[in-house]
């Protein structure tokens, strides 16, 4: 395992592994009945990505340093043919470590990276950088952007992109996200969801009341997962493939909407009453006013006046989202696999314990 203040090495072919020590563990796990994921349970996560996507051809992983040691804690001890690179960025214990880690794979040319976390986390990315070829891995139950896949296989589906093994392009897909212009010019994006609330503070982390719920704009309405994607799910279904969004308007008990039952949170069912849901084309200006409370995947982060309006699109422009069974497949076609793979030499054999 080496160790680098900067990503000053080329390192093209390589695979980045962000995984979030707090990822699964805010106070959802407190007010509705959300799972947590332990720092174990991820160190484990990446050391099945590591594993992976050596077996794809990767020589090289890259990660950043983190408080809680855990993608070096995975690695470390690790009996596999296979460098690793830390990047001692500095870690300041909040959204901004995800963030430099992200640039920093970035500028070291890393071929794709895996991402342990939620939406929260993808989003960072996805600010960072936004061309990124990214398997997007769930350590939660709240997301909708990252899958509940086996970390083996994301590992072994970036890799093959990384390693050049297979074209990105023809197993990924950009992602839909949602951009919001502000009066003042400011800019932010969303990858699943940006909801006002009224009545509410920046910075809450609690489930939402759904009487607070004032305009809920979807680059996903899932009817299957929890949070304000089903909101629109329920009523106009939009999944990633789609080239449309989902605008929900919403009102107070006795605002003369239709109840709706939804799963406003893990274990945690809620009626929302809806005046409209309706699909929105990509590219086509949401606009909201304040004053209210501008949530973006479930972070309260932007409070507008009285009166200050924002602007919201949904575009297809965020990172490329490589399809892990469609990668495997290809895989397979290939022959990847066989004996005439990356190993036919000899060299980088897994050990057995592997």
């Amino acid at each position: 395992m080496s160790e680098a203040s900067s990503p000053d090495a080329a390192l093209q072919g390589a695979v980045g592994i962000i995984a979030n020590p707090r990822a699964g563990g805010d106070v959802r796990r407190l007010a509705a009945r959300a799972s947590s994921s332990t720092l174990e349970s991820k160190r484990n996560q990446v050391t099945r990505v590591a594993v992976g996507a050596r077996a794809a051809g990767v020589e090289r992983v890259v990660i950043a340093r983190d408080p809680m040691r855990v993608a070096q804690g995975a690695l470390e001890n690790l009996a596999l043919d296979l460098t690793v690179d830390v990047l001692d960025l500095g870690a300041r214990h909040d959204a901004s470590d995800t963030h430099r880690a992200a640039e920093a794979m970035r500028a070291a040319g890393c071929g794709a990276v895996v991402v342990l976390g939620g939406d929260g986390t993808n989003r960072i990315l996805a600010r960072a950088w936004p061309e990124a070829f990214v398997v997007p891995v769930s350590t939660g139950t709240n997301n909708v952007f990252p899958r509940m896949v086996e970390a083996t296989v994301a590992g072994a589906a970036a890799g093959l992109v990384a390693a050049g093994r297979i074209d990105g392009a023809d197993v990924s897909r950009p992602a839909k996200q949602i951009r919001l212009l502000r009066d003042d010019g400011t800019e932010d994006i969303a990858l699943i969801d940006v909801g006002l609330f009224v009545d509410d503070i920046v910075g809450n982390l609690m489930p939402v009341e759904p009487a607070k719920i004032r305009t809920i704009v979807l680059t996903r309405a899932e009817p299957g997962s929890v949070g304000l994607s089903p909101i629109g799910g329920l009523l106009e279904p939009a999944g990633a493939d789609d080239d449309f969004g989902v605008v929900v308007t919403c009102t107070a008990h006795g605002g003369g909407g239709r109840p709706l039952l939804v799963p406003i949170s893990p274990g945690l069912y809620r009626t929302v009453h809806v005046t409209d849901a309706r699909r929105v084309d990509l590219g086509e200006p949401i606009r909201v006013l304040g004053p209210g409370i501008l949530a973006f995947d479930g972070d309260r982060e932007i409070a507008l006046a009285e009166g200050e309006a924002a602007v919201l699109r949904v575009e297809r422009v965020g990172p490329r989202v490589i399809d892990v069974d469609r990668a495997l497949r290809r895989a397979a076609e290939l022959g990847l696999y066989l004996d005439r793979g990356p190993f036919r030499d000899g060299h980088g054999i897994l050990p057995e314990c592997c």
